[in-house]
């Protein structure tokens, strides 16, 4: 997708820009939608992407009549808000691993400690910003990406500055968009199911084994099983599927045809007594939970190990860029000034704080771990996988959004990667699991704070700002919210406990990914990790590298991902697709076709915010009052049983009707429209 040819505020021209009244709103609302988010992350093990969120708040704020500003002053307040979100996603990933450690008998944690959380997301919020300054042309420029939510999120903000004829079509995306998501949330009124899971169970297949010599040697009666869900009826996901278009949607569907047409089929396949031998008191586990089990504990981390693969494949890749960035850290350079949408914070001074933080990083190290060569070791591994998985992370980001980052996944790879040199230099046990979830909560934070500021960079490149002024805003904000983001997560923790419950880790609270971050570092410390899939993983990697596969990382990304998910997005590629072959077919020029693709972004971005805002509010909605529940129960209205049958699911279709004929027709009609 091509580059936007020119800012729409001009490097020419000077608006306020980093303002206190920006910087000040956008700090109280990264804590509100951070709070908010701690709630979704740690519930229902994703979080909400807060670009959108953020920007419909600071495009209401500032139409306020006494706090009326500059679109780049909203743009600052939106770079500072989507912090919280950032920060606390890099949070519920690791850090409540730490209450869910369990190595004989012994706790990690049993209750959150407030200093060395802080400090975790403290030092791994700023090395997330440092990093991705040294890379952002890199990125937002050279690197030629399609960046779908930065691009949504500036539709939204430009035009809503007023005159702008596409703005009923953002805002009338938006207002579908949340309408869907009230009706399919749990925490709003449902009305319709939002998935439907099917399943089908092969023959038993008789096979005849035999030895080299022909002799047989014994039948075994192989089953197995297909379980796929349907798309999932999310705007947001059918909305950055349109964005990023067919490609890029088929590739990362190819990843989820693999695992659960192919891999979890064939797993089961080969160990027909897989059911029985994990039978409970009840019988044989559920063939649904069969599949579920497979694909979590097995099929995940060969993705993982396809991820390493792909992210080593992608840095080679970006090997130029990064260079010469690196290079001018160091380089005088002329005497010519920049453009203003060019400068950045100085390199040098970046470079330095990087090196600076690694002390305090070696300090929590060694707090973790007692042993002062653990700690050095630590904080070399966090200081290069951190940068590494910045990289990377944020090049996804321009490739599907930040809300479809795979961020568990990169922070399971550093978590492989350091809890291998702990065993390696003998720090086992408790501490050993320590210093390995410290560096993966590090590594986990910067990533997801460096893959914000990169979506938010480029709505800035975008818009006209500043760069060096959005990265000062997210510095400042990072700061802030991180001595107040561990609040939120303590709470919920200490609330459950209170009512009954074991606190995170329970059924209400269960924060999947910092489970599965437990369980993999006990695992490896205690030397039962599962290292072939691991390796079967980067082999997978190498083989779509050898088969010229266009992008390895976001095939490894679609195994990772539920089904749901990618098919959501495949399906939005797929409107994307039918929208260009109708245009074509009916003849549309030059002019014709831009509007076709304007309008197109335009409706699948209000459709991205509708829903990201929200799930957000109706997140906070749940937070904020300890008694609610859902819409549906504070309005009085009866828990409506039919939504998972058949009505709830032939009802789904409707939804999923009106995104596709918005995404489809609006576009079209509008381009026929016009002279």
């Amino acid at each position: 997708m091509a580059d936007e040819p020119r800012p729409y505020v001009p490097p020419e021209d000077n608006l306020a820009e980093l303002t206190w009244k920006a910087l000040a709103l956008g700090v109280v609302v990264a804590v509100l939608l951070g709070a908010a988010n701690a709630y979704l992350g740690i519930k229902a093990g994703q979080t909400v992407s807060a670009t959108f969120p953020a920007a419909v708040l600071a495009i209401a704020a500032f139409r306020l009549p006494f706090f009326r500003g500059t679109v780049l002053e909203q743009n600052t307040m939106r770079t500072a808000a989507s912090v919280g979100e950032a920060l606390v996603a890099g949070a519920i990933f690791t850090i409540p691993a730490f209450v869910m450690v369990n190595v004989g008998g012994e706790r990690l944690w049993t209750s959150f400690n407030y200093w060395e959380t802080s400090l975790i997301l403290l030092v791994g919020g700023l090395l997330g910003i440092l990093f991705i300054i040294l890379l952002r042309r890199t990125l937002t420029v050279d690197a030629s990406l399609p960046f779908p939510e930065s691009r949504a999120c500036a539709e939204i903000v430009k035009a809503a500055q007023g005159g702008d004829t596409g703005a009923r079509y953002v805002f009338g995306a938006m207002g579908l968009g949340m309408l869907i998501q009230v009706l399919k949330d749990g925490a709003g009124i449902r009305l319709f199911k939002e998935t439907i899971r099917t399943s089908l169970e092969f023959p038993a297949s008789v096979i005849h084994h035999f030895d080299t010599r022909r002799a047989p040697v014994g039948d075994v009666a192989h089953g197995g099983a297909l379980l796929w869900s349907t798309p999932s009826v999310s705007p947001a996901l059918i909305g950055v599927g349109y964005v990023i278009g067919f490609e890029l949607g088929a590739i990362n569907f190819a990843g989820g045809v693999l695992a659960w047409f192919v891999l979890v089929p064939f797993a089961l396949f080969l160990s027909p007594d897989f059911g029985t031998r994990l039978a409970g008191t009840s019988g044989p586990l559920p063939l649904s939970d069969q599949v579920f089990t497979i694909w979590y504990n097995q099929i995940r981390p060969i993705a993982v190990g396809a991820m390493l693969t792909g992210a080593a494949w992608t840095l080679w890749g970006m090997r130029g860029s990064i260079r010469q960035a690196f290079r001018g850290a160091f380089h005088r350079g002329s005497a010519a000034v920049p453009l203003r949408t060019e400068r950045d914070l100085p390199a040098r001074g970046v470079l330095v704080s990087i090196a600076v933080l690694a002390v305090p990083v070696a300090l929590i190290y060694y707090h973790f771990s007692g042993s002062v060569t653990g700690a050095l070791l630590s904080a070399v591994v966090m200081m290069v996988t951190g940068f590494f998985f910045s990289a990377v992370g944020s090049y996804l980001v321009g490739l599907v959004g930040s809300s479809n980052q795979p961020v568990s996944g990169l922070a399971l790879s550093t978590l492989i990667l350091s809890a291998l040199l702990m065993v390696g230099f003998g720090v086992t046990g408790l501490r050993g699991v320590a210093a390995v979830l410290g560096v993966a909560a590090v590594v986990s934070s910067a990533v997801c704070v460096s893959g914000s500021l990169i979506q938010d960079l480029k709505v800035g490149h975008i818009l006209g700002a500043t760069p060096w002024k959005m990265q000062v805003a997210e510095i400042v904000a990072t700061v802030v919210t991180s001595f107040v983001l561990v609040f939120p997560i303590a709470i919920l923790h200490q609330s459950n406990i209170l009512g009954g419950g074991i606190g995170i880790g329970d059924p209400q609270l269960p924060a999947p990914q910092a489970g599965l971050m437990a369980q993999m570092a006990q695992g490896i410390v205690g030397g039962e990790m599962p290292w072939g899939l691991i390796l079967f993983g980067m082999a997978l990697g190498v083989t779509l590298i050898l088969l010229k596969s266009p992008s390895v990382m976001l095939v490894a990304v679609g195994m990772y991902l539920p089904p749901e998910t990618t098919g959501a997005i495949f399906l939005g590629g797929c409107l994307k697709a039918l929208v260009d072959a109708r245009a074509k077919r009916q003849g549309f020029g030059p002019e014709r076709a831009a509007r076709v693709e304007n309008t197109g972004t335009l409706v699948a971005s209000g459709l991205i915010a509708g829903e990201s805002l929200t799930g957000v509010l109706l997140a906070g909605l749940v937070l904020a009052w300890s008694g609610f529940s859902s819409i549906g129960a504070a309005l009085g209205l009866p828990e409506f049983r039919w939504v998972d049958g058949p009505v709830g699911a032939w009802l789904s279709l409707v939804p999923l009707a009106a995104i596709a004929w918005l995404l489809v027709r609006l576009p079209l009609r509008h381009a026929a429209r016009q002279e």
